[in-house]
């Protein structure tokens, strides 16, 4: 099972993403840890860094079809609007997850002065994240689609009024779900 959480930043994907994995039994592999390695080492969106994040999630994603069919995989992106870039990276997703199904995919959100408190927090840092508010005005009113509106297993979560312990199992709960129908 693949299990990709997408939304902005700073609506706590990588938080309620550490906690699902631990309630499926799984592995988790967040953005960050693809692109730090770029970030560290090329100019941000030039074609060195995007041939880095690529070679990156070539390596990753190698690596999760090796492991067992029963151990989940859940997954951290923001891939929204359209772009070359983000269509390419949305159809390597989809393609792990034809290779390892389901391919589950949850539309994480929060209203605007959540996400600012959020992406504002300083325990960002640690993962160079980014810490702008500005960043999360532009986002949410641009409101680009985030990718996977069109696939099977789609889950919409307005994280606001939910603590992170709170999001993770309501998406283990429909992953539940969504096992008991198969």
């Amino acid at each position: 099972m693949i299990v990709v959480l997408n939304g902005y930043p700073g609506v706590g994907k990588l938080t309620i993403g550490r906690l699902l994995a631990e309630k499926l039994g799984g592995r988790l592999l967040d953005i960050h840890s693809v692109y730090n390695v770029a970030f560290a080492l090329t100019e941000f969106k030039s074609p060195k860094f995007r041939e880095t994040v690529e070679k990156i999630e070539a390596i990753a994603h190698d690596l999760i079809l090796e492991l067992p069919e029963d151990v989940p995989v859940v997954l951290t992106t923001v891939i929204a609007g359209d772009s070359d870039w983000g269509d390419l990276e949305w159809d390597r997703l989809w393609a792990l997850g034809r290779e390892r199904p389901p391919f589950c995919v949850v539309h994480v959100s929060c209203d605007l002065d959540e996400n600012i408190k959020r992406i504002c927090s300083p325990a960002r840092d640690g993962h160079r994240k980014p810490r702008d508010p500005e960043m999360a005005r532009r986002n949410q009113e641009q409101a680009k689609p985030l990718a996977g509106l069109d696939v099977p297993n789609l889950l919409l979560l307005n994280t606001t009024l939910l603590s992170a312990e709170e999001s993770a199992t309501r998406i283990a709960s429909w992953i539940e779900e969504l096992r008991s129908k198969r």
